[in-house]
């Protein structure tokens, strides 16, 4: 049973969520899994694409658009497949209509083979989609000075990857990772490359406060058990980062003292 944090939410410009779990739509291998998966997992927010709504039966047509209604979780539209911030920012002013909401994920994408954000623009779209009301959440990568700059022109939360999109590599830079959460005084939520449900408990204990991810619980064998799977880990992996871990040590400490008189003695005495 995915484990609720209702005393510990997640605020993203102002508004909070119960869960720290952000699930993608597609990919899917039918409707009633999408929303099985959806209702297990409880996610703060599902995302939904309008450039990719339509590759397959589970987002296609107005069923689609149905089923997001029915399942009365809050819609995070994106900006998939722009590779520039005009085409971006017409997007999300189509998304915005669409759904009825000022969220949008930015996506600018400047590698089709890594799926690499363009680095270059992704700060100029969401400053104009800043200026124009939207609630940003840009997705880009682990590099420092960019997600500082995100932040300059009024984005109140970053979406960093951990691995390109759909790879399910976890975490392959966790310095640059670490950095970030040291550095960036807002809410970021790991997107992208997590494979594993152990990966999104890993950068949860880290400290970011969320996870967004789609393929790792759409193709796995069982995606309404996966998704089940990465609720209770980024419920697990919060806890733990508020829990405070001990520190690494460089040698073996006994669990138990071995100093003095065996406890068996003590009775003899």
């Amino acid at each position: 049973m995915t484990i609720p944090t209702p005393q510990d939410p997640l605020v993203l410009y102002g508004q909070t969520f119960a869960s720290r779990l952000l699930l993608g739509t597609s990919r899917y291998p039918s409707p009633a899994v999408l929303e099985a998966a959806v209702l297990r997992a409880r996610p703060a927010m599902v995302t939904a694409s309008l450039r990719r709504q339509g590759s397959n039966p589970a987002e296609s047509g107005s069923s689609f658009w149905e089923l997001l209604r029915k399942l009365n979780v809050p819609v995070l539209p994106n900006t998939a497949g722009c590779h520039s911030v005009q085409e971006a920012v017409t997007t999300a002013q189509m998304a915005r209509e669409v759904f009825g909401t000022p969220w949008i994920k930015l996506e600018v994408i400047g590698d089709d083979y890594t799926l690499q954000p363009d680095t270059l623009n992704l700060v100029e779209a969401a400053s104009l989609l800043i200026k124009d009301g939207f609630l940003v959440l840009p997705y880009t990568t682990d590099d420092l000075v960019l997600c500082q700059r995100l932040v300059d022109v009024g984005c109140q939360a970053v979406m960093p990857w951990a691995a390109p999109i759909g790879t399910g590599r976890g975490p392959q830079n966790p310095y640059a990772l670490q950095t970030l959460r040291e550095r960036v005084p807002v809410p970021l939520l790991v997107d992208a490359g997590l494979g594993l449900p152990s990966h999104a408990c890993q950068v949860m204990e880290w400290g970011f406060d969320g996870v967004l991810l789609n393929t790792a619980v759409a193709l796995s064998q069982d995606p309404v058990a996966m998704a089940s799977a990465f609720a209770n880990a980024v419920a697990a992996g919060r806890a733990a980062h508020r829990a405070g871990a001990m520190a690494p040590q460089q040698a073996a400490q006994p669990s138990t003292p071995v100093l003095g008189t065996p406890f068996w003695h003590h009775d003899k005495a």
